[in-house]
């Protein structure tokens, strides 16, 4: 009986891994997306969560200086630019609009290439630079 027990509760257990795997696999560009949304929706627990190692604490001080505004993404959609042996070139299209006092402002995505990089068995946002 106890035999039973121990297998059958090491199956679930083997179930559970996997589908939470499963669940949580997105593409490089997918991260980009669910990075500015985390940052948007100011959830830094998320955008920290999405980031490599050495970005989490730029995604803290973004999801920062977001706290004090509103803001919501239009139009952001992301392809990989390239893509080499673990790690990929993100371009977004689509805006952050900010509203400053009643005042919108709108800040391209298509400003930056996105460098995302594969951490843990996962795409992780691990920053930008001009393009």
């Amino acid at each position: 009986m106890q035999t039973k027990l121990s297998l059958m509760f090491l199956v679930i257990i083997l179930a559970a891994a996997t589908l939470t795997a499963c669940g949580l696999s997105q593409t490089a560009p997918e991260v980009v997306e669910a990075y500015w949304q985390a940052l948007v929706d100011k959830d830094p627990v998320t955008a920290v969560t999405l980031s490599c190692l050495d970005w989490e604490e730029q995604a803290r001080a973004e999801a920062n200086s977001f706290e004090a505004v509103e803001v919501r993404l239009e139009g952001v959609t992301c392809s990989i630019s390239t893509e080499g042996d673990g790690d990929a070139v993100v371009f977004c299209d689509g805006s952050i609009v900010a509203n400053y006092g009643g005042e919108d402002t709108s800040i391209s995505l298509a400003d930056r290439a996105y460098i995302t990089v594969m951490e843990d068995g996962e795409w992780k946002m691990c920053g930008y630079e001009s393009r």
